[in-house]
């Protein structure tokens, strides 16, 4: 496996937690926080099952997404399940921001454009969870 593959390989397994971890936070959520929710998991399935392909094209056998996962913390309420969703999204930005340097140019346009947009939806969370500041610099660093 190339090192662009095995970095490939860290991004889905990342979208895999983030599925994993929006599945458990929605339930602790109503109205326009639960309905972004949605659109934030659907978003990680999309990006989940492109990287799938992607590398089933390359025949490479996808990581599997694992039965559970370990969450940060426990997710009992609105304010836990807010403060999920901010780790979910640093997470898996990190997670593609590590795979920059050994990704080819359509692969990193691949990249950048999920850090990008994990970067919006933990400001939204970040907002709504009244946590500042709600921006980072540099979204997808450690």
């Amino acid at each position: 496996m190339t090192p662009a593959q095995q970095r490939l390989q860290q991004a889905l397994a990342a979208e895999h937690a983030a599925v994993y971890g929006y599945d458990v936070l929605g339930p602790r959520l109503a109205g326009a926080e639960q309905t972004a929710a949605r659109n934030a998991e659907q978003a990680h399935r999309d990006r989940r099952d492109a990287l799938t392909l992607a590398l089933s094209k390359q025949q490479v056998t996808p990581v599997a997404a694992a039965p559970g996962y370990k969450l940060p913390h426990p997710v009992t309420d609105r304010a836990s399940a807010l403060r999920l969703a901010v780790s979910l999204e640093e997470r898996t930005a990190q997670a593609w921001g590590a795979g920059l340097p050994a990704l080819s140019t359509a692969q990193r346009t691949q990249a950048v454009e999920a850090i990008s947009d994990c970067a919006v939806r933990a400001t939204r969370w970040r907002r709504s969870a009244g946590i500042t500041p709600t921006t980072v610099p540099f979204p997808g660093r450690p």
